[in-house]
């Protein structure tokens, strides 16, 4: 980038420092955050290491924005086109810093730069059911040191690899060193106390929204459905204890995916629920977790990763917006999940989100998801999740193990209603009566929140949309003239009114896949939420999500849904 260039980008987001009391509150609890910087003056706790009081003194730097940077906050999520209003007020200050006429300072250079900083300002770190916060993007040390695409870097040439594999002998052999007073631990999920000890650390300080109101609550049934996939390693299940006590204070997780990124098809680590306890964000286990985690992969042959995150880190391949659907208005409303709008009553937003009581397909060859169908389902899947840029490949195996395993106990729900005990994952298919052929399938999974700000619950229902695939899409001109789309309605409907029906508050989706063919005529509504996409060791270009990209419509570049 020229000089001149970087100019126009420095008076775009021109601040000026204001010395601020720390009070001891501006703490970012993401646990995701691997450049999370030092503290001093610790203390111990309960066997756990703590920041000092002294800290809460300490004086620290806060950005006041420039008049342009402001306007560029305020354009909402998805408005695509810079106001002129903001190109005029960067081109003032441009001729104001006498570097009019310079080749890149041009409106059409401003209106790009703006364009650029933009798109890093949409998928500023936002996750969760209700937002995350965001992270300075000037400074990511240790990012700087792994092999991924760094922040500006164009797209690349080819996709491949950033680092080549390397013989099992040439990865190093011993785990990477801890602070003091700590220790590894390979969790042993088959062990009841372990889950729980790993359910507790997240429903204590994983993620949760800005405001301090939900966090997310891992059930012991879901763990054991999103960690133990068929061929899990229980190496890549890491955890950091107290030598002293043996609590489990950190914990990071891998599960092995293959991927088809464009035409590359590779074997690849899924690495989640990166969680460090609060009273050791000072520490940089975040860090030494993932150099850990990828040291592990590494021993097993595998150098590719996937990985997502609220916070932005170099670099996202994508980035998808979280959509809401209300399903439970009152509750909702109640705790403060969302709001009444003020053209609106409450009685009447409960009755513009009520949904019917049975599914539109229930006499249609609409049923769960049963072991026989798995083959079927298969064919489906592969041949759909081909529409889209990137996507997982699975087995036979892994297919029973995501759609079936988490079914629960005891019988199925009658007439639609209910759910059983411990179900993790609701499956459905659509058979076509005469010839017995599957013609669709959809998915949705149960990821509930401790509410922690309400009198009245204490715990939110949540829903969040799977895998799902329809023959609709093979015909031809059906994605064209709107066949496709109906049919996805359709079938999504039907997975909210049995979301209802098992007593679900709100149905979660991302911009991924063919989801923004129905999230507004199901009156889905765009949340604040960000989720960004990332692959370690591998280039490719970027893949659309919230918009286009390289020709793509959005949502159509992802096909990956974490867990």
């Amino acid at each position: 980038m020229s000089s001149e260039r970087a100019r126009i980008e420095e008076i775009i987001d021109a601040t000026q420092s204001e010395e601020v009391s720390a009070n001891g509150q501006g703490h970012n609890p993401d646990s995701s955050d691997a450049d999370e910087p030092e503290n001093t003056g610790d203390q111990t706790v309960n066997g756990v290491d703590t920041p000092g009081a002294g800290s809460s003194q300490q004086k620290k730097k806060k950005k006041k924005k420039s008049k342009a940077a402001k306007l560029l906050d305020a354009m909402k999520p998805g408005q695509k086109e810079i106001p002129q209003t903001l190109v005029d007020q960067v081109m003032q200050r441009v001729r104001e810093e006498h570097v009019e006429g310079t080749p890149d300072t041009g409106e059409d250079h401003v209106r790009k730069a703006l364009e650029q900083l933009k798109i890093m300002d949409v998928i500023k770190g936002k996750a969760g059911i209700a937002g995350r916060g965001k992270k300075d993007m000037g400074t990511h040390k240790f990012w700087a040191t792994q092999p991924v695409p760094q922040l500006g870097e164009g797209p690349p040439a080819e996709d491949g690899y950033i680092e080549p594999p390397v013989p099992r002998e040439k990865v190093r052999q011993e785990p990477y060193p801890l602070p003091r007073d700590f220790e590894w631990s390979t969790i042993d999920l088959d062990n009841p106390n372990q889950i729980k000890e790993v359910y507790d650390l997240l429903c204590m300080n994983y993620v949760e929204d800005d405001h301090a109101s939900f966090r997310f609550q891992y059930t012991a049934e879901f763990l054991e459905w999103a960690l133990k996939p068929p061929g899990y390693h229980k190496e890549w299940h890491v955890g950091v204890r107290v030598k002293s006590n043996k609590k489990l204070v950190a914990f990071i997780s891998g599960v092995p995916i293959a991927i088809r990124a464009r035409e590359n098809v590779f074997h690849a680590s899924e690495i989640n629920y990166l969680c460090v306890h609060k009273k050791l964000r000072s520490k940089r286990l975040a860090p030494v977790l993932i150099k850990e985690v990828t040291r592990r992969c590494h021993l097993k042959g595998i150098f590719q990763a996937i990985y997502t995150a609220g916070v932005v880190i170099p670099t996202p391949i994508s980035t998808c917006r979280y959509y809401h659907r209300t399903i439970n208005v009152q509750k909702l409303v109640d705790v403060q999940f969302t709001f009444v709008p003020r053209n609106m009553t409450l009685a009447r937003m409960i009755r513009r989100h009520k949904l019917p009581t049975t599914p539109h397909f229930a006499n249609a060859g609409l049923r769960e998801m049963e072991e026989k169908d798995i083959p079927q389902v298969a064919e489906l899947y592969t041949r759909y999740m081909k529409r889209f840029t990137m996507s997982p490949i699975m087995t036979l195996e892994e297919m029973h193990h995501q759609f079936l395993s988490g079914l629960g106990v005891g019988p199925a729900p009658k007439d639609w209603q209910g759910r059983r005990e411990r179900q993790v994952v609701w499956s459905y298919v659509l058979e076509n009566p005469e010839t017995h052929k599957i013609t669709d399938f959809f998915t949705f999974y149960s990821l509930p929140s401790t509410i922690m700000r309400s009198p009245k619950h204490n715990l939110l229902e949540a829903a969040y949309l799977f895998y799902y695939a329809s023959d609709v899409s093979f015909q031809e001109g059906a994605a064209e003239d709107g066949r496709l789309q109906k049919r996805l309605q359709e079938i999504i409907g039907d997975a909210l009114i049995i979301a209802s029906s098992a007593n679900f508050d709100v149905f979660n989706a991302l911009t991924l896949m063919d989801n923004l063919e129905f999230l507004e005529e199901l009156k889905f509504g765009g949340g604040d939420g960000h989720l960004n996409y990332y692959l370690y060791n591998w280039r490719t270009a970027p893949l659309a999500g919230i918009s286009q990209a390289g020709g793509v419509p959005a949502g159509k570049g992802v096909g990956v849904i974490m867990l």
